[in-house]
């Protein structure tokens, strides 16, 4: 997995939105991390070509959630088997958390991060 760095003085300089990737360079059904100084930052894909960002740190143990497996809008963290919501970045019940979400957007095919 490729890990990019969120540089926050390019981002600042602009509206606040970084260009991180292309869509075709998420893997379907999976993620790439964004190193940044609040640590990393998971961006996933779904299988609707849908985008979401949040903590690469599942809140139950802190596991790689994108190591984890992605179905639907949710992601399994590899560690325990914790589901988190990827819209809100909120555990699914009975499991209690959120992994922190960030604003994430598609623009013609490109991946883009608020800073």
């Amino acid at each position: 997995m490729e890990t990019t760095t969120l540089d926050p003085a390019a981002a600042a300089a602009g509206t606040g939105w970084k260009t991180i990737c292309r869509l075709e360079d998420i893997p379907v059904l999976g993620a790439r991390v964004v190193a940044s100084r609040q640590g990393d930052i998971a961006i996933f894909r779904t299988a609707d070509d849908e985008i979401f960002a949040m903590h690469d740190k599942c809140p139950h143990k802190g596991g790689p959630l994108s190591q984890g497996i992605v179905h639907g809008r949710q992601v399994t963290c590899p560690l325990h088997g914790w589901k988190i919501e990827l819209e809100s970045g909120e555990a699914v019940a009975p499991d209690v958390g959120c992994a922190g979400r960030f604003e994430v957007r598609l623009v013609d095919g490109r991946v883009m991060l608020r800073a």
